[in-house]
């Protein structure tokens, strides 16, 4: 009778480790500090939830993203995203990274305008100065 309690036990030891390691391995947030820690680009969202911010990295910068609901013709929708990044990390970012980002927020949210947080804002409008000339 003791061997199966104790049997029975390793079993159930066994069950919580690997769904310990299964929940582990599929978080997201260990997903996106694995991919700023590789320097990839990863969009962390949850799209249904709109108080929830998003975060995304790229180059091993963290972004957040603040969604701001408003109604359009047709349906309420994301309208408006805020985004502020770490400034002491923005060293080396071009433009064109900037312009990526964009992109990437207006593929999950075509209706929104994008703003930035000070001092992206002031480099994305010099950055643009340029090519309306």
């Amino acid at each position: 009778m003791l061997v199966l309690i104790f049997r029975l036990l390793i079993v159930a030891t066994i069950v919580v480790i690997s769904y310990s390691l299964i929940k582990y391995t599929l978080q997201p947030e260990r997903k996106l500090k694995k991919a700023q820690n590789a320097h990839q680009f990863y969009f962390l969202d949850d799209s249904t939830n709109v108080r929830k911010n998003f975060q995304l990295t790229f180059k091993g910068i963290m972004f957040e993203g603040e969604k701001y609901l408003e109604a359009t013709k047709e349906s309420f929708e994301v309208v408006r995203v805020y985004i502020k990044a770490d400034t002491d990390r923005l060293r080396g970012l071009t433009f064109s990274d900037f312009h990526f980002i964009e992109e990437e927020v207006l593929l999950r949210y075509p209706e929104a305008t994008i703003e930035w947080a000070s001092p992206i804002k002031e480099f994305m409008k010099q950055a643009k100065q340029p090519e309306e000339r």
